[in-house]
């Protein structure tokens, strides 16, 4: 049996996900960089295929938190900085997803699927 295409659409929202984290997990990160790295981000998993929009947020005031008692002005970039928003359009359907933080873990998930 074929995937419908929600269910496409649902695994293209996985794939972007993982290609966000894993690609851009590590990065330095600093409150001068964040905006810039953010951008990046965003622009690197729109050009996949079925990509409608990808809002990246660099949470500053955990990284402000982090870097409080550290004595380099940069951390590594983990799923605790990140808030993400994902949008996939796949023959007309929409999935939209997001991650964040949920009990120390970067939880992502399908919040809503259209068409």
């Amino acid at each position: 049996m074929d995937p419908t295409d929600a269910q496409t659409a649902c695994f293209e929202a996985g794939i972007k996900f993982g290609s966000l984290y894993h690609q851009f997990a590590g990065t330095p990160l600093s409150p001068d960089s964040a905006d810039s790295l953010a951008r990046a981000m965003e622009e690197a998993i729109e050009n996949q295929p079925h990509c409608e929009a990808v809002t990246v947020e660099v949470l500053t005031e955990e990284l402000d938190r982090a870097l409080a008692d550290d004595p380099a002005d940069y951390t590594e970039l983990t799923g605790r900085f990140l808030d993400v928003e994902i949008v996939i359009d796949y023959e007309g359907t929409v999935v939209r997803t997001r991650m964040e933080m949920e009990d120390g873990y970067p939880l992502m998930r399908l919040v809503e699927v259209e068409g």
